[in-house]
């Protein structure tokens, strides 16, 4: 019996610290996460507190949502970040890390076939591009053709790049994630969640050319003859307009409402926010990035003794 109340013990113990440091364990419902927590980036000890004056999050009409630190991976907010629903065209995120894999950026790509509806970048079948250019008509026009295109060149078969996609999902642990087309087309084997976003997004960003991507407002690109010009403006209305959006990727559907992946970083802290089922992604995605900033305070410094002796003992969570 005494063992049994040790064991149980224990068990709550190891239950309650889980939960502290990453309350979205619990459940799906809305919740504000993280009281206090510190981890290591780099050479840097990194304190992530709520401020004396925490407000709660404001209340949004998205489906699903999450507020994360972006270099830990912290949730600083949930509402149902795992169930599952629709990625529309932030599917392109996944279409650009898998075109990358398997293809060099100055590799050229004619152009076979063209599956433009709903948004386009405006190639037509025989243009020839690079696949850097196809990846600017993907990530900031959106452009469904740019990623047909990009399946074509960098796999045997728009089929493999499917397959591609999903092995590279399952790499990155997107645990509750689907992928059916590289375009982000409804169907029902095409599914996300808010938290595996979050994941994929961190992922995304960090390869230098679509981090440069994802955050050009207005580009113009021409194919390799220079007899065809495609002037390409970012969906992403945030960019230029709130503070600190460098990023990175909209989608939206009738099945799946109005979805935003967004990277907001001011005076070196970062933070990912994702909306999914939204009735006005903008608005909400900035009501959230203004909630968060406002009401937690990352504290840096370089301590290598701590770092030595604690390291191996104070959590770095990721989502």
């Amino acid at each position: 019996m005494i063992f049994l109340r040790i064991f149980i013990g224990l068990l709550i113990i190891i239950l309650g610290t889980a939960v502290y440091f990453n309350p979205g364990l619990l459940a799906n419902s809305k919740r504000n996460s993280v009281g206090g927590v510190t981890y290591f980036s780099d050479d840097e000890a990194i304190s992530l507190r709520r401020m004396d004056n925490f407000q709660g999050a404001p209340e949004i009409s998205a489906k699903s949502a999450i507020v994360i630190d972006e270099p830990g991976g912290i949730s600083l907010y949930e509402k149902d970040a795992t169930v599952r629903l629709l990625p529309a065209s932030t599917t392109k995120l996944l279409t650009a890390l898998v075109a990358l894999e398997s293809c060099s950026s100055e590799q050229l790509a004619t152009v076979t076939s063209v599956n433009p509806e709903p948004s386009s970048m405006g190639l037509a079948v025989g243009d020839v591009l690079t696949v850097e250019s196809l990846l600017y008509g993907l990530l900031v026009a959106s452009g469904n053709d740019a990623a047909f295109a990009l399946a074509d060149v960098c796999a045997t078969s728009q089929n493999e790049f499917v397959i591609k996609m999903n092995q590279k999902a399952k790499k990155l642990g997107l645990a509750n994630s689907h992928f059916a087309n590289p375009a982000g087309f409804d169907d029902v084997t095409q599914y996300t969640t808010a938290r595996d976003l979050a994941k994929l997004a961190k992922a995304a960003i960090s390869d230098p050319m679509i981090a440069k991507i994802v955050a050009t407002r207005s580009v113009v690109v021409n194919d390799v003859g220079g007899n065809k010009t495609y002037y390409l403006s970012n969906v992403n209305k945030l960019l230029g307009q709130v503070e600190g959006v460098i990023g990175i990727k909209t989608g939206q559907t009738d099945g799946a409402q109005e979805n935003l992946v967004a990277k907001t970083s001011r005076g070196g802290r970062a933070i990912i926010t994702v909306v999914l089922g939204s009735g006005d992604r903008f608005s909400e995605s900035e009501k959230l990035i203004e909630w968060a900033f406002a009401n937690y305070q990352w504290i840096y410094s370089f301590n290598s003794s701590l770092q030595l002796s604690l390291k191996d003992y104070v959590p770095k969570i990721f989502i």
